[in-house]
């Protein structure tokens, strides 16, 4: 995942949510957005 973008990121995961994909793909760019400290930046809204 190092090669995505910090906003495709965030793309991929707002649309993994609403498309209510697999958990385990879900918790996987979660995990990712925490290494990037971008996680809580998602939530906070």
């Amino acid at each position: 995942m190092n090669r995505i973008s910090d906003d495709l990121l965030l793309e991929a995961y707002t649309k993994a949510r609403k498309l209510d994909l697999s958990r385990d793909f879900i918790l996987l760019i979660e995990d990712e957005l925490k290494k990037r400290a971008l996680y809580y930046q998602v939530h906070a809204h």
